[in-house]
């Protein structure tokens, strides 16, 4: 199968509740059904956004949460990777900003249709539970980035 190259220059929110978890989806590749994974709320930016505007977007079509672009803070990390969905091979650009939402509510309701397919589930975790975990998180060192946001 031919993959189509897609280049994206990304906004990973990282919700944080009161309690110093972070907020993270559960999900699959719909060409790889059966290697699921945990990942950051987020997505690509679009045409004149910054990226803390993009974050903000992408909290609230992923999760239901509003939030304003000036509330974010950071970047807690950067960095680019390769990886592959359905029929895409993508090389994305990442920035990581942080939120606090205290205990916000979780809606997928205004995830578009391939997000809400591929999207099992959510879940709140400290950074010890994603050191312990020997669940595919994504990105590996999340950990580490969310002991800085809690540190600050």
């Amino acid at each position: 199968m031919t993959m189509i190259p897609l280049r994206r220059f990304t906004a990973r929110a990282l919700p944080i509740d009161d309690h110093g978890r972070v907020l993270l989806l559960h999900g699959f590749d719909p060409a790889r059904p059966d290697r699921s994974y945990w990942f950051t709320v987020g997505g690509a930016a679009e045409d004149g956004e910054t990226l803390q505007q993009a974050a903000a977007r992408e909290l609230y079509e992923e999760v239901g949460i509003a939030a304003s672009a000036d509330d974010f803070t950071g970047p807690y990390g950067t960095g680019t990777i390769e990886f592959t969905f359905a029929e895409y091979a993508i090389t994305q650009d990442q920035t990581f900003f942080a939120i606090q939402v205290g205990d916000a509510d979780v809606s997928f309701d205004h995830m578009d249709e391939i997000e809400k397919a591929t999207t099992t589930e959510y879940r709140w975790w400290s950074a010890e539970e994603l050191d312990d975990t020997e669940e595919a998180v994504f990105p590996e060192d999340l950990a580490d980035i969310v002991r800085k946001i809690t540190a600050g």
